[in-house]
Protein backbone atom coordinates (compact mmCIF):
# COMPACT_ATOMS: atom_id res chain seq x y z
CA UNK A 1 0.00 0.00 0.00
CA UNK A 2 0.99 3.13 -0.80
CA UNK A 3 1.09 6.69 0.73
CA UNK A 4 -0.99 9.98 -0.65
CA UNK A 5 2.39 11.49 -1.01
CA UNK A 6 3.63 8.54 -3.34
CA UNK A 7 0.34 8.43 -5.42
CA UNK A 8 1.14 12.14 -6.15
CA UNK A 9 4.45 11.76 -7.12
CA UNK A 10 3.76 9.28 -9.23
CA UNK A 11 1.14 11.56 -11.25
CA UNK A 12 3.32 13.22 -14.44
CA UNK A 13 4.68 16.13 -13.38
CA UNK A 14 3.57 19.17 -15.96
CA UNK A 15 5.23 22.71 -15.69
CA UNK A 16 2.56 25.45 -15.30
CA UNK A 17 3.54 26.75 -18.59
CA UNK A 18 2.07 23.27 -20.05
CA UNK A 19 -1.54 23.63 -17.92
CA UNK A 20 -1.60 27.58 -18.92
CA UNK A 21 -1.38 26.05 -22.78
CA UNK A 22 -3.54 23.42 -22.25
CA UNK A 23 -6.16 25.97 -20.71
CA UNK A 24 -5.35 28.15 -23.61
CA UNK A 25 -5.93 25.56 -26.38
CA UNK A 26 -9.04 24.76 -24.54
CA UNK A 27 -9.99 28.22 -24.60
CA UNK A 28 -9.79 28.94 -28.28
CA UNK A 29 -11.31 25.49 -29.60
CA UNK A 30 -14.08 27.20 -27.31
CA UNK A 31 -13.99 30.57 -28.76
CA UNK A 32 -13.63 29.42 -32.31
CA UNK A 33 -16.93 27.30 -32.31
CA UNK A 34 -15.65 23.49 -31.28
CA UNK A 35 -16.67 24.27 -27.61
CA UNK A 36 -19.16 23.47 -25.18
CA UNK A 37 -20.13 27.58 -24.49
CA UNK A 38 -20.22 26.33 -21.07
CA UNK A 39 -22.88 23.37 -20.54
CA UNK A 40 -20.84 20.69 -21.06
CA UNK A 41 -22.39 19.35 -24.49
CA UNK A 42 -20.25 20.54 -27.64
CA UNK A 43 -22.73 23.28 -29.68
CA UNK A 44 -21.97 25.85 -32.17
CA UNK A 45 -22.26 29.45 -31.11
CA UNK A 46 -25.58 31.44 -33.04
CA UNK A 47 -23.90 33.41 -36.00
CA UNK A 48 -23.64 37.12 -35.54
CA UNK A 49 -22.95 39.55 -38.60
CA UNK A 50 -19.40 41.91 -37.45
CA UNK A 51 -18.72 44.63 -40.62
CA UNK A 52 -16.41 47.81 -40.75
CA UNK A 53 -16.53 50.84 -42.93
CA UNK A 54 -13.43 51.15 -41.98
CA UNK A 55 -12.49 48.36 -44.31
CA UNK A 56 -12.10 48.32 -47.59
CA UNK A 57 -12.15 45.52 -49.61
CA UNK A 58 -10.95 43.37 -46.66
CA UNK A 59 -7.63 45.25 -45.74
CA UNK A 60 -6.96 46.78 -42.57
CA UNK A 61 -5.97 50.27 -43.18
CA UNK A 62 -2.55 51.73 -42.00
CA UNK A 63 -4.01 54.40 -39.66
CA UNK A 64 -4.75 51.12 -37.40
CA UNK A 65 -1.55 49.99 -37.45
CA UNK A 66 1.58 50.55 -35.93
CA UNK A 67 2.49 51.86 -39.45
CA UNK A 68 -0.11 54.78 -38.84
CA UNK A 69 -1.93 56.58 -35.67
CA UNK A 70 -2.11 53.18 -33.95
CA UNK A 71 -5.70 53.79 -33.22
CA UNK A 72 -8.46 51.11 -32.87
CA UNK A 73 -11.20 50.66 -35.87
CA UNK A 74 -14.91 51.19 -35.85
CA UNK A 75 -16.97 47.80 -35.86
CA UNK A 76 -20.62 47.24 -36.21
CA UNK A 77 -21.86 44.04 -34.82
CA UNK A 78 -26.04 42.44 -35.26
CA UNK A 79 -27.52 39.46 -34.80
CA UNK A 80 -26.75 38.86 -30.91
CA UNK A 81 -29.25 35.55 -29.21
CA UNK A 82 -31.80 36.03 -27.08
CA UNK A 83 -30.33 35.66 -23.06
CA UNK A 84 -27.29 37.83 -23.75
CA UNK A 85 -26.19 39.50 -21.16
CA UNK A 86 -22.79 40.97 -22.52
CA UNK A 87 -20.78 40.85 -25.48
CA UNK A 88 -17.10 40.78 -25.76
CA UNK A 89 -14.55 41.69 -28.60
CA UNK A 90 -11.17 40.01 -29.34
CA UNK A 91 -8.80 41.16 -31.85
CA UNK A 92 -6.04 38.78 -32.64
CA UNK A 93 -3.59 37.50 -35.90
CA UNK A 94 -3.78 34.28 -37.18
CA UNK A 95 -0.84 34.85 -39.33
CA UNK A 96 1.73 35.36 -35.85
CA UNK A 97 4.63 33.05 -35.19
CA UNK A 98 2.96 32.36 -31.56
CA UNK A 99 -1.12 32.14 -32.51
CA UNK A 100 -3.02 33.44 -31.65
CA UNK A 101 -1.52 36.87 -30.86
CA UNK A 102 -3.75 39.08 -29.00
CA UNK A 103 -4.10 42.73 -29.73
CA UNK A 104 -6.84 44.06 -28.02
CA UNK A 105 -9.93 42.22 -25.94
CA UNK A 106 -12.46 44.10 -24.53
CA UNK A 107 -15.36 42.48 -22.28
CA UNK A 108 -18.50 43.29 -20.37
CA UNK A 109 -20.00 45.17 -23.67
CA UNK A 110 -23.38 46.65 -22.98
CA UNK A 111 -25.68 43.74 -24.92
CA UNK A 112 -27.25 46.35 -26.61
CA UNK A 113 -24.37 47.99 -27.92
CA UNK A 114 -24.43 47.77 -32.04
CA UNK A 115 -20.63 48.74 -32.06
CA UNK A 116 -17.38 50.27 -30.82
CA UNK A 117 -16.49 53.98 -32.06
CA UNK A 118 -13.18 54.79 -33.50
CA UNK A 119 -10.92 55.67 -30.98
CA UNK A 120 -13.06 54.57 -28.29
CA UNK A 121 -14.63 51.86 -25.58
CA UNK A 122 -18.16 52.00 -25.12
CA UNK A 123 -19.28 52.92 -22.15
CA UNK A 124 -19.20 50.37 -19.13
CA UNK A 125 -16.84 48.05 -21.13
CA UNK A 126 -13.70 46.29 -19.56
CA UNK A 127 -10.20 45.61 -21.20
CA UNK A 128 -8.05 42.42 -20.59
CA UNK A 129 -4.35 42.43 -20.99
CA UNK A 130 -3.42 41.87 -24.76
CA UNK A 131 -0.76 39.57 -25.33
CA UNK A 132 1.81 42.91 -24.81
CA UNK A 133 0.93 42.61 -21.17
CA UNK A 134 -1.63 46.13 -21.54
CA UNK A 135 -5.07 46.69 -21.03
CA UNK A 136 -5.69 48.61 -24.42
CA UNK A 137 -5.56 48.09 -28.14
CA UNK A 138 -2.20 47.42 -29.10
CA UNK A 139 -1.83 48.37 -32.81
CA UNK A 140 -1.12 45.30 -34.90
CA UNK A 141 1.98 46.00 -37.06
CA UNK A 142 2.56 43.60 -40.05
CA UNK A 143 6.07 43.11 -41.33
CA UNK A 144 7.46 40.60 -43.72
CA UNK A 145 4.50 39.50 -45.20
CA UNK A 146 0.81 40.11 -44.86
CA UNK A 147 -1.01 39.17 -41.79
CA UNK A 148 -4.81 38.42 -41.45
CA UNK A 149 -6.12 40.23 -38.35
CA UNK A 150 -9.67 38.60 -36.84
CA UNK A 151 -12.26 40.94 -35.29
CA UNK A 152 -14.39 38.26 -33.43
CA UNK A 153 -17.47 39.77 -31.02
CA UNK A 154 -18.71 37.17 -28.46
CA UNK A 155 -22.67 37.51 -27.23
CA UNK A 156 -22.35 35.91 -23.73
CA UNK A 157 -24.60 34.32 -21.08
CA UNK A 158 -23.51 36.15 -18.68
CA UNK A 159 -21.00 39.21 -17.39
CA UNK A 160 -17.50 38.92 -17.11
CA UNK A 161 -16.47 38.61 -13.48
CA UNK A 162 -12.98 40.27 -13.74
CA UNK A 163 -11.64 44.09 -13.60
CA UNK A 164 -10.48 46.09 -15.76
CA UNK A 165 -6.73 44.94 -16.61
CA UNK A 166 -7.59 41.70 -15.83
CA UNK A 167 -4.88 38.88 -17.13
CA UNK A 168 -5.29 37.92 -20.33
CA UNK A 169 -5.90 34.27 -20.16
CA UNK A 170 -8.67 34.40 -16.95
CA UNK A 171 -10.63 36.67 -19.43
CA UNK A 172 -10.19 34.01 -22.28
CA UNK A 173 -11.37 31.60 -20.28
CA UNK A 174 -14.01 33.44 -18.84
CA UNK A 175 -15.22 34.20 -22.67
CA UNK A 176 -15.09 30.86 -23.93
CA UNK A 177 -17.11 29.65 -20.82
CA UNK A 178 -20.13 32.22 -21.40
CA UNK A 179 -20.32 31.90 -25.05
CA UNK A 180 -23.18 31.74 -26.86
CA UNK A 181 -22.93 33.92 -30.31
CA UNK A 182 -20.16 34.79 -32.53
CA UNK A 183 -19.29 37.24 -35.43
CA UNK A 184 -16.37 37.58 -37.10
CA UNK A 185 -14.62 39.67 -40.11
CA UNK A 186 -11.17 38.84 -40.92
CA UNK A 187 -9.03 41.43 -42.58
CA UNK A 188 -5.50 41.28 -43.91
CA UNK A 189 -3.01 43.92 -42.99
CA UNK A 190 0.28 44.73 -45.36
CA UNK A 191 3.88 45.28 -44.41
Amino acid sequence: MTSGQDRTRRRPWRPPRARAAGVLALAVLTLTGCGTAGYGAPMAPSPMSVNSEAFISGTLAARYTCHGEGINPPLNWSGAPPGTKSLALIVDDSSAPITPFIYWLVFNINPAATDIEERSLPTGARQAKNSAGRATYDAPCPSGHRHSYRFTVYALRTTVNLTNGAPLQSAWTAIAAATIGRGRIVVTGNP
